[in-house]
């Protein structure tokens, strides 16, 4: 099953460190971003989720729920947060699913068929494509999809970025440009006429050529 962006993210039942779920409906009403990793015990995967730990008030601050997979069993899982938070400084707070037969990794495209249906015997190498990060909306579709090598460490403060710019750009019908973080100045999006850009931003806007329309970053407090 081939994903793309604005897809229905696939539903699935799994076993977390937190009891059994539902993906949708785990999720609610909210966002929600999971992040997948090829086997307990890998040394980059170690960082990754003790950053996301440290991270998490943010997430939580956005509405973003945080679930992590790997492809091993619960019960590694739950040893794996001990050496965690031996070595980063925080324990994981958000549930890891266990994908031992390998359901949830074929699902979201990140195995092939193939692949079997058991991690046992498996290296982290034979897992290396399940290295991915999916942000869900509240619509359940997925807006953002990242896929990273097993050597490159996910960079967690661009996926709070790129939250922030996913939930400005639902509300508000703008775009973000190039390097942009929150409180910087937007693009209107190409959806709004001139006429009805002059009825939202009655104070104007700048514009390079036609087609680049900036103004600040709507609903921020003016001093």
């Amino acid at each position: 099953m081939s994903l793309r962006i604005n897809d229905i993210a696939p539903d699935f039942t799994a076993e977390t460190t937190q009891g059994p779920i539902s993906f949708h409906d785990w999720i609610g009403t909210g966002w929600a971003i999971l992040f997948s990793h090829p086997k307990d015990f890998t040394p980059v995967c170690t960082t990754e989720l003790g950053t996301m730990a440290r991270l998490q008030p943010e997430f939580d601050r956005r509405g973003v729920k945080v679930i992590g997979l790997s492809v091993d069993p619960v019960d590694r899982h739950a040893l794996w947060a001990d050496d965690i938070a031996e070595t980063q400084g925080a324990r994981p707070g958000f549930p890891m699913i266990g994908d031992p037969a390998l359901a949830v990794s074929k699902l979201y495209d990140m195995l092939p068929a193939a692949a079997g249906d058991s991690a046992e015997g498996r290296t982290a190498a034979d897992n290396q494509t399940v290295r991915h990060v999916f942000v869900v909306g509240p619509d359940k579709k997925i807006k953002l999809m990242l896929a990273y090598p097993m050597t490159t460490g996910r960079n967690f403060d661009e996926i709070l970025r790129v939250v922030d710019s996913l939930q400005l750009t639902a509300k508000f019908r703008v775009a973000t440009p190039a390097n942009w973080e929150h409180g910087g100045d937007v693009i209107i999006a190409g959806s709004v006429s001139n006429d009805e850009a002059k009825t939202i931003y009655p104070n104007g806007w700048a514009s390079p050529k036609p087609y680049i329309r900036i103004v600040p970053q709507p609903g921020m407090v003016q001093a």
